[in-house]
């Protein structure tokens, strides 16, 4: 220690140098830091930090940081100290330099705001105010701060934002009204927004996470903060925003307005903030809920789209009072969407599980939202999406809180699900042509999966029991079908065909003859099918005992079908479509019976010892039905017989529309009042009112 003391004090440089060195290692050390300032080397490292210069300067300035960092050196923080440090922010080239000048005023503005950890009994507080009279004499300061966001050093640029959050942190946690917002607008004239917008789409987001989110929170704190100040006209500031929104909306003729002669006549106009889509005469309590961020996002608008404003309000009156959009309500239910949409009130919640998201770098998409940094762009955008869907719809005063909801759907769609790299122009190019059909048909699906969430627990026992009561039901009806029996077309063709039951192509529809029709029927006690050819179709069905061919369902084990495309034959009259459907019963042939008494019961031991995996599956039986209806009966009805799941899209199709009518038929008995059915406000959705019986009778009825 002795040493090192004495090395920082030497008047030699190499000697300061290597001390310097030495130092910026061993501080890391808690212990060996309380150690080095209680022997005095915090003077001796102050002295060198005001006298020295290049390598030996930025070593001494990495050394002092960590024992700030530590809690350690603020003995040592004196006016020349932070005038030093700004001062190098200010006109010092050199990266290494930079880097310890920033850390170690990142420590004194950050002090007042790490109370909890601060030991120490200096009295030096810090914060922002101990950087003002040094600032003073660098008014270029907070410009060549933020022009150090541009460097290609990554860590130069993580301790320039380190410094300019801390400024804003500091600022924006002083009570001081008048002041914070000052301050926080200059650096925003000075770019920093486009500057960490820039940061967190580049591949330098992994070096400069941490940062970046801490500005990213302290925007939504920023934002917080604005709205929770309330709107008061008896402000200057508030009475001179309010003022020039009315006077950019073109009002009527100041001769129209004032007062004249005639005593009789209003000073003012009773519909001046009406006029601008206000709810009363008076403002104020259409602020309530946005306060001034509601304020700002409204001038923000009016200011950089006044020829516009003006158009949208002359375009107003020309229409009723019912079919008027309220300008003024618009913006302020867009701020809250927005506000709503970035979670700004659950700030604290989501602090710090996006820290320990960070660790994991696959998760940085979820983490950062850019978007975020353009805010007034987005109000704009959002905006303008509210006034084209509430001209598209034709709505009414009726409907405001109608596209109120549609334009909520559409930021979560357009915003929400926008990658980190995309720009804010194509966002906005997207809110300005999306279709209002599109975002019913998506308000229609969020809808049903919001009711599903809230039903889910009671609903899903119901609509399993009634899932398997229609798949029985359809299952009887398929398997009556087959009862009933039906004609089918007999079409002779190869054996080759015959037996690997392919698929029908468009060259044998050419050659395809109808040689006469195959009835099949299924017997009553659903074991066998009962078949035969005949030249041409009966006018009453068969009787059973006229079909000589029988099929065992027990020796059936496959069924399939061959759909072919739809295939186009034209001739000299007409075009003709075609579509076949080919039925393939595939099993297992019985093994052929030999006359000996003694041969016939060594084959039946021999039959049940043996496996079906030794036996060939051949084709059974073929039939083409007419249509896909019937394709779709007898197909599935087989595979029910066989105790298999239907395959073909019209059964499945009847199974849900049964299953789906059956829960709405129960859900009929569900009243509003009951314990287990009230029907909970769903987010942006208000419960609606139970209806009464009164002058209700029975003839009434249910539209499916």
């Amino acid at each position: 220690m002795a040493d090192l003391l004495a090395g920082l004090a030497s008047n030699e440089e190499a000697t300061r140098k290597m001390a310097a060195f030495k130092l910026q290692t061993m501080t890391n050390d808690p212990s060996f830091a309380e150690h080095f300032c209680a022997q005095g080397g915090l003077a001796r490292l102050r002295d060198v930090i005001l006298e020295s210069s290049g390598n030996t300067l930025a070593y001494s300035l990495a050394s002092f940081a960590r024992l700030l960092e530590l809690d350690q050196g603020w003995d040592g923080v004196s006016s020349k100290v932070v005038q030093k440090a700004v001062e190098l922010v200010v006109c010092q080239p050199l990266v290494n330099i930079l880097r310890g000048a920033m850390a170690v005023l990142v420590s004194i503005v950050s002090r007042p705001h790490n109370e909890e950890r601060v030991s120490s009994s200096s009295e030096y507080i810090g914060g922002f105010k101990a950087l003002k009279p040094a600032i003073s004499h660098y008014p270029q300061f907070l410009e060549m701060l933020v022009s150090r966001l541009s460097s290609a050093d990554h860590a130069l640029c993580a301790n320039a934002l380190q410094l300019i959050n801390a400024l804003m942190r500091d600022a924006i946690t002083v009570d001081d009204e008048a002041e914070w917002p000052k301050f926080i607008k200059r650096i925003q004239d000075l770019g920093v927004i486009k500057a960490v917008y820039v940061l967190i789409q580049s591949s330098a987001l992994q070096d400069l996470a941490h940062p970046l989110l801490e500005f990213q929170q302290l925007t939504k704190i920023l934002l917080s903060r604005w709205r929770d100040v309330p709107v008061d006209i008896a402000k200057p500031e508030h009475r001179r925003t309010i003022k020039a929104i009315h006077l950019s909306s073109n009002p009527p003729e100041k001769e129209h307005l004032q007062s004249t002669k005639d005593s009789t006549r209003p000073k003012h106009d009773p519909n001046k903030w009406r006029r601008l889509g206000f709810t009363v005469e008076n403002p104020e309590p259409d602020f309530e809920d946005m306060g001034f961020l509601g304020m700002m996002d409204l001038s923000d608008y009016v200011r950089k789209h006044q020829e516009e404003f003006q158009n949208i309000l002359a375009e107003q009156e020309m229409l009723s009072r019912e079919r008027r959009c309220p300008l003024a309500r618009a913006s302020l239910v867009v701020t809250a969407i927005l506000f709503e949409h970035f979670e700004v009130d659950k700030l604290e919640e989501h602090e710090e599980r996006a820290y320990l998201v960070l660790e994991s770098r696959a998760n940085y998409e979820e983490v950062f939202r850019p978007l975020l940094l353009h805010w007034s762009r987005l109000h704009v955008a959002a905006l303008h999406a509210f006034l084209r869907l509430w001209k598209e719809t034709g709505a009414e005063a009726d409907d405001f809180h109608k596209i109120m909801e549609l334009v909520r759907i559409l930021v979560e769609s357009v915003v929400g699900s926008a990658e980190r790299t995309r720009s804010i122009e194509s966002i906005e190019q997207e809110l300005a042509s999306y279709e209002c059909k599109r975002l019913r048909e998506l308000q229609m699906e969020l809808l049903d999966l919001a009711y599903d969430d809230l039903w889910s627990r009671h609903l899903r026992g119901t609509r399993d029991e009634l899932q398997s009561e229609a798949l029985q039901f359809v299952k009887e009806q398929r398997i009556r079908c087959l009862l009933q029996g039906a004609w089918f077309p007999h079409i002779h063709r190869t054996a080759h065909d015959q037996e690997i039951g392919g698929p029908v192509q468009a060259q044998d529809l050419e050659e395809q003859v109808i040689h006469g029709y195959r009835y099949i029927q299924l017997a009553e006690d659903r074991k066998v099918l009962h078949w035969a050819d005949f030249e041409e179709i009966w006018d009453m069905p068969p009787q059973m005992n006229t079909l000589q061919s029988t099929l065992p369902l027990s020796s059936v084990s496959s069924v399939v079908s061959n759909i072919t495309a739809n295939q186009e034959r034209k001739s000299s009259t007409d075009t003709e479509r075609y579509t076949t459907t080919k039925i393939t019963i595939h099993g297992y042939e019985p093994r052929s019976r030999l006359t000996s008494s003694k041969g016939k019961g060594h084959r039946k031991q021999e039959s049940k010892a043996s496996s079906r995996a030794n036996q060939k599956e051949v084709v059974l039986l073929t039939f083409q039905p007419q249509s896909h209806v019937i394709a779709s009966e007898w197909l599935d009805g087989l595979l029910m017989l066989l105790d298999q799941q239907p395959i073909t899209a019209e059964t499945n199709k009847i199974v849900k529309m049964i299953g789906e009518m059956g829960l709405k038929v129960r859900l009929l008995n569900v009243r509003g009042n009951d314990e287990e059915g009230i029907i909970e406000g769903i987010d942006g959705i208000d419960a609606p009112e139970v209806p009464t019986r009164e002058g209700l009778d029975e003839d009434y009825f249910y539209e499916i």
